[in-house]
């Protein structure tokens, strides 16, 4: 999927997707990771499912 089609599914602006695919965001509100989890046609606990989002890979500082 392109980024582009990511951001028309999801309906996340091409600005917000720019600062979060360059790391500038680093602080991303439960809502824009359901739309994200929205335009991968997935749940929440789906796209949570990962374990990229374990405690020891997210930086809580």
């Amino acid at each position: 999927m392109t980024l582009y089609r990511l951001e028309q599914k999801s309906g996340i602006l091409h600005g917000t997707m720019m600062c979060i695919m360059n790391e500038r965001n680093k602080n991303i509100t439960l809502k824009t990771i359901m739309q994200l989890a929205r335009g991968f046609d997935m749940t929440l606990l789906e796209f949570l499912d990962d374990k990229l989002f374990t405690e020891k890979n997210i930086d809580l500082d």
